[in-house]
C-alpha cells in the first residue's frame, strides 16, 4: 500500500502545472524561457497607477496589492498585446498574491524595482544609504516575489547614473547592491532570477555604464545580468538614424548581456505614434530584447495610455496608436534565439575599458554591511512569502471606455494554457474586435487553468485515500 509520502513527487507534478508563464533565464544577449526554449522579447509598458502617490507602505499599498484594480488593468494590457509590465514601487510586507496571479494567468511577467522613494541608494551620496536596514528591506523584495513564475528579473536600481556628475561615486554601488542581491538569491531562492541595472540614456556615460556593469570582476557575484536604458530619443516621426538607434544598435551587438528599453515613448509630439516600435523590434535591432512603454496611467508628466478616474478607465488615443504597432509586429522574428550571442564572453573589468576621465573605473566595490552575510546565510527572519492563488474571477466589474467613448462591454480576462505568453493578437479595442488575448501557447477551453489544475488535483486525493 502506497504511503502518503510516495504520492509527493505526484502531488509535486500537479503543483507545477499550475503556472501559466515558465520562469525566464538568461542566455547570452537573450532571455529564454526555461520551458519552451524561445526567446522572451520583451513587448510591455511601465505600470504604475499615482505614481509615487500610490505607494503607501503606511497602509500597505502599492499597485500591487488591488486584486480587482490589477484584474482590470490586466484584461486591458492582454488586449494591447503585452507580455511584460515594469513596477517601480512595492511594498514587501504586502499581499500580492491576487495581482502576481492575475498576472500570470494572462501570460504577462513582471519586472519589479526592490527599490522605493523613501528606500534606495542615495544618487548624490550614496555611501550613508548603503546600511543593513536597506539591503534587507531589498532582501525582503526577493522573499515577496522569488516564488510567482511570473518575476521576470529585478532591477537593483534605476538611473542612480543620471548625469556626468554622478558617475564618479555610484558605479561601485551599483555592481555592489547587484552582488547582494544576486548572493541572496542564489542562497534562499529556488530558482535563479535575473538582477540588472536601469540606465538614464545619459550618452556621455552610456558606454562606460554598460561597460561597467557587464565586465567580469573576477569572477564574482556584482555583473548585472542585464542592461535597461531609459531611453527617450526617439520623438514624433523620427528614424533610426535621427533618433540615435542605429547608434545603440551598433554598440549593444557585442553585448554579453540582454539589453532593452526599461522606459521609452517621448511625447513631445502628441498624440505619440510610435513608430519606433517598427524599429525597436526590426532585424536591425535584435541584438537588442525589446522594451516597455512609458507608461500605463496618465499622470502629471503627461505619458500615460490609459485615463485612470477612481474605478473607470478610457483608452487615449496613445493606446490605439502603440496596439496598431505592436499588431503589425513579426513574431517569429522576435521570439528567435540569437544563438550567435551566447559564446560573447564578459570582458575582465579593467580601467582601460572606460573612455571618460569623469566615470569611476577603480572597480572597488563597497564591502557589505556588518550582519549582512547572516541576512544572506539564513535568510530574512518573518519575511512574507507571496504564492500563486487560483484566479476565481475574470469578469471585468469595472467600467472601461475606449477612446471614441464607447463602452467596451464583456472585458474579461482570458486565462492561458500552462507555457503560454501573452502576445499581440490583432485585437482592435477601440472598435471592440479580435480576440481578447493570443498567446504563444493555446488557451484552454475551459477558460480556468487553475480551477482545472484543482480538480486534478482533488481527484489525486481521491485516488490516495481508496489506496490507504
Amino acid at each position: 500500500m502506497p504511503s502518503l509520502l510516495s504520492a509527493v513527487p505526484l502531488l509535486a507534478l500537479f503543483s507545477a502545472v499550475a503556472h501559466a508563464v515558465h520562469p525566464v533565464i538568461v542566455e547570452g544577449q537573450d532571455f529564454v524561457n526555461t520551458k519552451t526554449n524561445q526567446r522572451l522579447m520583451i513587448v510591455g509598458v511601465d505600470y504604475q497607477i499615482g505614481g509615487e502617490s500610490g505607494y503607501k507602505p503606511a497602509t500597505r499599498q502599492d499597485p500591487l496589492t488591488d486584486g480587482t484594480v490589477c484584474l482590470r488593468d490586466a484584461a486591458v494590457l492582454q488586449r494591447l498585446g503585452v507580455n511584460t509590465i515594469r513596477v517601480y514601487n512595492l511594498d514587501p510586507t504586502a499581499n500580492h498574491d491576487d495581482c502576481a496571479s492575475i498576472f500570470n494567468a494572462a501570460g504577462i511577467y513582471m519586472v519589479l524595482d526592490v527599490n522605493s522613494p523613501f528606500e534606495s541608494i542615495h544618487r548624490l551620496d550614496p555611501k550613508p544609504s548603503y546600511t543593513t536596514a536597506y539591503l534587507t528591506r531589498i532582501f525582503s523584495m526577493v522573499e515577496a516575489f522569488k516564488n510567482y513564475p511570473n518575476t521576470l528579473a529585478f532591477f537593483s536600481g534605476n538611473e542612480l547614473i543620471n548625469d556626468v556628475d554622478t558617475a564618479e561615486a555610484n558605479p561601485p554601488y551599483i555592481r555592489a547592491v547587484t552582488r547582494d542581491l544576486k548572493q541572496y538569491i542564489a542562497k534562499n531562492s529556488d530558482r535563479p532570477i535575473p538582477v540588472g541595472y536601469s540606465m538614464a540614456d545619459v550618452r556621455e556615460v552610456l558606454k562606460d555604464t554598460w561597460t561597467y556593469v557587464q565586465c567580469d570582476l573576477n569572477g564574482d557575484d556584482s555583473a548585472s545580468d542585464f542592461f535597461g536604458l531609459n531611453s527617450y530619443s526617439w520623438c514624433g516621426d523620427a528614424s533610426i538614424k535621427t533618433a540615435g538607434y542605429d547608434v545603440l544598435a551598433d554598440m549593444f551587438k557585442n553585448s554579453t548581456i540582454p539589453v532593452f528599453f526599461s522606459e521609452y515613448g517621448c511625447n513631445e509630439v502628441k498624440p505619440r505614434k510610435f513608430t519606433e516600435v517598427a524599429a525597436l523590434y526590426s532585424k536591425e535591432m535584435t541584438a537588442m530584447s525589446g522594451g516597455l512603454v512609458y507608461e500605463y496611467s496618465q499622470e502629471a508628466n503627461e505619458f500615460g495610455l490609459v485615463d485612470v478616474a477612481d474605478d473607470k478607465i478610457t483608452l487615449r488615443e496613445d493606446f490605439d496608436n502603440l496596439q496598431t504597432q505592436y499588431n503589425a509586429l513579426d513574431l517569429s522574428l522576435i521570439q528567435a534565439t540569437n544563438a550567435s550571442a551566447t559564446s560573447l564572453k564578459a570582458p575582465k573589468c579593467a580601467k582601460s575599458l572606460i573612455e571618460s576621465d569623469k566615470f569611476n573605473a577603480e572597480f572597488k566595490l563597497p564591502a557589505a554591511p556588518s550582519g549582512v552575510s547572516d541576512l544572506i546565510k539564513n535568510g530574512v527572519p518573518n519575511a512574507v512569502q507571496g504564492k500563486l492563488v487560483e484566479v476565481k474571477e475574470t469578469n471585468v466589474a469595472s467600467a472601461v471606455y475606449a477612446s471614441n467613448n464607447n463602452k467596451l462591454e464583456n472585458l474579461s480576462l482570458k486565462v492561458l494554457a500552462d507555457d503560454a505568453t501573452n502576445v499581440p493578437g490583432g485585437d482592435k479595442t477601440s472598435e471592440g474586435t479580435g480576440n481578447a488575448a493570443q498567446a504563444s501557447g493555446k488557451p484552454k477551453s475551459d477558460g480556468s487553468r487553475l480551477t482545472g489544475s484543482l480538480a486534478a488535483l482533488t481527484a489525486v486525493f481521491a485516488i490516495m485515500l481508496t489506496l490507504l
